[in-house]
């Protein structure tokens, strides 16, 4: 094996390392999970130079210079205040989901009129229309970090393929025998996974069209599914009240996580695929061993139900969003609740981090969202506007855009 060159990776702090072995390129990554701005530089380096064949003394300086530039921009402030760029009005029926692009440049909606449209993230106009569902557009994705691809889920029974740049149709994905209403892409962008009202979720392969593998097990329909970070393994979560965790390679069950009381509302995986959080209409959310299937530890504080549920980029920080109108951030070392995040009017139905982990947004019945510190749990800005429900609110990588989307068939873009 010979290294060919370090590749950086901002989010979650890690070196890439590109290697030739046998006459190919191969690629490996060094996660720095852990990494501080006041990190000793010294010791990481020779701790990587013992552990890591690849890396040689002789890259020992190398080495230390690209995880100080992984200390500045962890350094960084990120004290945006959020203006108003842009109001799109999209839809003529109600607007259903979006998706942003890694980079911001652009994002998606599905809506009931049987859709899928692709705006542009600078200038808010709209780039394609994506024709070919029968029934409502429920459930869009990019296939991020690449971009280039979009799948949607339809009420009419179906997931498509498309391409972002030109809207060409790759495949038409059928099985399910009811509507899916949710979907996602593998961090390789090779598979597509799908959850329906069939109590089934199902992997399909970006590449030939195919289906891989059908997930069945459930008992009620399947309303969440999230691959790990290496797409060896994806979750689903239920209205029978569990989630399964699968193996992808060979569509079987590797755990059933039972314990809930009520319908799972989210499911995720932590970056380094040791543990699951599932959150669920039962007012709780639990987080589970990825290896053992077993229960870690049940983490309650709301009062209504838990509508979703986000880690940070290093899976250090988990934060869940109620109908209580509030949402509540746990360090997932200590389990122990750091911050409440209370301030809405409604009830908080989507939640995210930024890439950096810094900032969180709720997306809130009262018909705003709002950015917060995680680090302090202080409502930074709350942005308003819209005049229905806000059903979602994504940054995009650099964490320097917000979209906001309503049920008032608008999207708002944020700089």
């Amino acid at each position: 094996m010979k290294l060919k060159r370090f590749l950086l990776r901002y989010y979650p702090p890690g070196i890439i390392l590109e290697y030739e072995q046998g006459g190919e390129t191969r690629s490996k990554c060094i996660d720095l999970l852990d990494l501080r701005p006041e990190s000793d530089v010294g010791e990481l380096v020779s701790e990587i130079c013992t552990r890591e064949p690849l890396v040689t003394l002789s890259k020992a300086e190398q080495l230390a210079g690209l995880i100080r530039k992984l200390q500045g921009k962890l350094s960084e402030s990120h004290e945006t205040q959020f203006q108003l760029f842009k109001e799109v009005r999209t839809h003529l029926l109600p607007l259903t989901n979006i998706a942003i692009n890694k980079s911001g440049s652009c994002f998606i909606t599905g809506s009931y009129d049987r859709t899928c449209k692709v705006w542009g993230g600078e200038s808010g106009e709209e780039l394609l229309t994506l024709e070919g569902h029968k029934n409502v557009v429920y459930t869009v994705a990019f296939n991020n970090p690449y971009g280039d691809k979009i799948a949607t889920g339809s009420f009419d029974k179906t997931c498509k393929l498309w391409s972002a740049e030109s809207g060409t149709c790759y495949h038409t994905y059928r099985g399910h025998t009811g509507e899916i209403i949710c979907l996602t892409f593998d961090p390789l962008s090779t598979m597509i996974a799908s959850g329906g009202i069939d109590a089934t979720a199902r992997l399909w392969s970006v590449e030939h069209g195919t289906e891989l593998a059908t997930l069945a097990g459930h008992s009620s329909e399947v309303i969440c599914v999230h691959f790990n970070n290496s797409g060896s393994q994806v979750a689903s979560g239920s209205f029978d009240h569990t989630a399964i965790i699968w193996d992808t390679h060979t569509g079987r069950s590797v755990h059933s996580l039972l314990g809930h009381r009520g319908e799972i509302s989210s499911v995720a995986f932590d970056y380094g695929g040791n543990t699951v959080a599932t959150g669920s209409m039962d007012k709780t959310c639990k987080i589970w061993d990825i290896r053992s299937g077993q229960l870690i530890t049940t983490l309650r504080g709301h009062k209504d139900e838990v509508l979703d549920v986000a880690f940070d980029s290093t899976g250090q920080q988990l934060v869940t969003a109620s109908a209580d109108g509030t949402a509540c951030v746990f360090n997932t070392t200590t389990l122990n609740c750091v911050h409440r995040l209370q301030g809405h009017q409604g009830e908080i139905s989507k939640v995210s981090f930024n890439a950096q982990g810094s900032r969180i947004l709720t997306a809130s019945g009262d018909k705003t969202a709002k950015l917060w510190d995680s680090a302090t749990g202080l409502c930074l800005q709350t942005l308003g506007g819209h005049g229905e429900e806000v059903l979602g609110s994504l940054f995009n990588y650099q964490g320097d855009q917000i979209i906001t989307a309503s049920k008032d068939n608008t999207c708002r873009l944020w700089r």
